[in-house]
C-alpha cells in the first residue's frame, strides 16, 4: 500500500487568505497606532532634547576642555583637553564640599517641613473644618504666584534691622532676633522657601484627597474612627504616591538652592558667593570665567540629583512591594 497525501479541501485556501488579511490588517493597525503615539510624543522628545539633552551634553563637553593661555598668560587663548582635571578640582575644593553640606542640611530641615506642612493643610481643608474653603485655598496659594526674586526681596526687607517692622515689633517686646545671624540664616532661607511653595504642594495634596473614594471614608466613620484617625490612617496612606512625588520634586528643587541665598548674601556675612552648589557654579562661570569648572560642578550636581531621585523611587517601590507581599 502506498500512502497518499491529503487533498486540500476547498475551504483551506480561503481560510489561509483570511488569516493573511487579518494579519495584514493588524500590522496596519499597529503602524497607525505607533504613528499616532509618535505624533503625540514628539513634542515631549523635542523639548527633552532642546532643554535637557543638549544642555547636559554641552556641559559634559565643556567640563573636559579648558582655555589655556601660553606665553605666561599673555598669548592668545586656546582650548585644550584637560580630561578629569576640572572634576578633581571641584571635588577637592572645600568651598564646594561645604556648599554640598549646607544644601544637605537645608534638605533635612526643609523637605520634612514642606511635605508634612502641606499635607496637614490639605487634610485640614478636606476635613471640612475650615470655613470659606475656596478663599483659604486662594490665600495659601497666592505666595506661590509671587516670583522667587520678589519673595526673597520681601523677606530681605523683613529680615533687615532698622527697616523691618517685625524686628521693630520684637524689640518693643524686649526680644532681639538676628534673622541673618550665624545660627538663623539657614532657617530664614527655609522660611522663605516654605512661604513660597507650601500652598502649591497643598493644592497637589488636596486634589489627590478629592480622588479618595467617599465610601472608604464613610466606612471608617462607621467603624468609629475620629477625624484625626481617619486623616492619618485612611486618607494619608491612600495619597502616598502624591506624597512621594512631592517629596521627590521638593528634593530636586532644594538641591538647586540659589535665588534666596543669592539675594540675601549682600546683607549677611554668613552667606558667601559659594554658599550652595548652584552659587558655586554661578561664581565659577561669571565671576572667575572658568566655564570648565562650572560645567564640571554642574555635571556633579546633576549626577547627585539623579542618584538621590533614583534612590527615593527604588525605596518607595520596595516598600510598596513589601506591603503587597504582606497582604
Amino acid at each position: 500500500m502506498t500512502a497518499t497525501a491529503p487533498v486540500p479541501t476547498a475551504q483551506a485556501a480561503p481560510s489561509r487568505a483570511a488569516d493573511a488579511a487579518r494579519r495584514k490588517a493588524q500590522r496596519a493597525a499597529k503602524r497607525r497606532l505607533g504613528g499616532a503615539a509618535g505624533v503625540l510624543m514628539a513634542p515631549f522628545f523635542i523639548l527633552l532634547t532642546l532643554v535637557f539633552l543638549i544642555p547636559v551634553g554641552t556641559a559634559v563637553w565643556l567640563s573636559f576642555f579648558s582655555d589655556d593661555h601660553p606665553g605666561l598668560g599673555f598669548g592668545p587663548a586656546r582650548t585644550v583637553f584637560v580630561g578629569l582635571r576640572s572634576y578633581t578640582a571641584v571635588l577637592t575644593d572645600p568651598t564646594f564640599l561645604s556648599g554640598l553640606g549646607t544644601v544637605g542640611l537645608y534638605c533635612v530641615i526643609y523637605i520634612p517641613l514642606m511635605v508634612i506642612g502641606s499635607l496637614a493643610l490639605a487634610l485640614l481643608l478636606d476635613s471640612g473644618v475650615v470655613r470659606l474653603r475656596a478663599w483659604a485655598q486662594l490665600g495659601l496659594f497666592l505666595p506661590h504666584a509671587v516670583p522667587g526674586i520678589i519673595a526673597a526681596l520681601i523677606w530681605l526687607y523683613l529680615y533687615t534691622p532698622g527697616i523691618s517692622p517685625v524686628i521693630e515689633a520684637l524689640a518693643k517686646a524686649d526680644v532681639t532676633v538676628d534673622f541673618l545671624g550665624l545660627h538663623t540664616t539657614l532657617p530664614s532661607i527655609v522660611n522663605i522657601a516654605l512661604w513660597s511653595n507650601l500652598g502649591y504642594n497643598m493644592v497637589v495634596f488636596y486634589a489627590a484627597l478629592q480622588a479618595v473614594p467617599r465610601e472608604v471614608l464613610e466606612a471608617s466613620v462607621i467603624d468609629g474612627a475620629g477625624p484625626v484617625r481617619t486623616a492619618l490612617q485612611v486618607k494619608a496612606p491612600l495619597v502616598r504616591s502624591s506624597i512621594v512625588m512631592v517629596a521627590m520634586f521638593t528634593l530636586i528643587w532644594a538641591l538647586q538652592l540659589f535665588t534666596e541665598p543669592m539675594l540675601l548674601h549682600q546683607s549677611s556675612q554668613m552667606i558667601n558667593t559659594r554658599f550652595s552648589p548652584s552659587m558655586y557654579i554661578y561664581d565659577a562661570a561669571f565671576s572667575r570665567n572658568n566655564y570648565s569648572l562650572a560645567a564640571a560642578a554642574s555635571v556633579i550636581l546633576l549626577v547627585i540629583t539623579i542618584a538621590l531621585s533614583y534612590g527615593v523611587t527604588r525605596w518607595t517601590n520596595r516598600v510598596d512591594q513589601a506591603e503587597e507581599n504582606a497582604r
